[in-house]
């Protein structure tokens, strides 16, 4: 009975740590098919890395430290994003603290992504609206599945400052007048969006011709 009992344990023990590498291993996939789509300099070889190849990497219980992501974007070299993957612990102001100094003393970026596994308290959220750059919060759970790729989700387009100068002129609108967007929506989120920014949103389906309209992050 004891022996069977130990085999259970086991077993329960190997299927934990798979599920716990495979969710690693898909949240870092998506975050990087999200630089990527945000204009980051990301390798397909990269992103295509198989969940085998994953485990060969990092092992079944990967550091946290060993999946951080850094990329320069393409067109503007100047820009430079750094993704963190937090512990399973709750994020305290001492973690922040140390995050940053680690960060900034690694490289000059304009840019951070955390990714969270915990509840992060309110004094460290404090502390990141102190970091002299952009930092955006990621509960990992978000990046299980990329969003973008929804059978269900229309394309989106993210126009740039001439294309949304073009598009207000074409129609003598103005900005406020656009459908607004919410900056939580979770495809805003996914490209990192500021407000006022201005997205194409195609629907088609099987039945129908594509149907175009824009929004404006607000």
């Amino acid at each position: 009975m004891e022996g069977k009992g130990k085999e259970i344990v086991v077993g329960h023990s190997i299927s934990k740590s798979s599920v716990e590498c495979h969710k690693y291993y898909l949240a870092r996939r998506t975050t990087m098919e999200m630089l990527r789509d945000r204009g980051y300099d990301v390798s397909d070889e990269d992103i295509n890395l198989s969940l085998q190849q994953f485990r060969a990497l990092y092992g079944e219980h990967p550091d946290v430290d060993l999946l951080r992501i850094s990329a320069k974007h393409r067109f503007d070299s100047s820009k430079k994003i750094s993704v963190v993957f937090c512990g399973t612990g709750i994020v305290k102001v001492n973690a922040m603290r140390v995050i940053a100094a680690d960060v900034l003393s690694r490289e000059n970026i304009t840019g951070l992504i955390l990714v969270l596994q915990s509840h992060i308290t309110n004094q460290a959220l404090k502390a990141v609206e102190l970091f002299s750059f952009k930092v955006e919060l990621f509960e990992i759970t978000d990046l299980l599945v990329n969003v973008s790729k929804h059978v269900l989700r229309p394309k989106h387009q993210v126009l740039n400052d001439k294309e949304k100068e073009s598009l207000l002129k074409k129609f003598s609108i103005e900005e406020k007048q656009l459908p607004c967007l919410s900056s939580k929506d979770p495809i805003v989120r996914y490209y990192g969006l500021e407000t006022g920014q201005v997205m194409k949103v195609t629907y088609k389906d099987e039945l129908s011709e594509s149907h175009v309209t824009y929004r404006c992050v607000s």
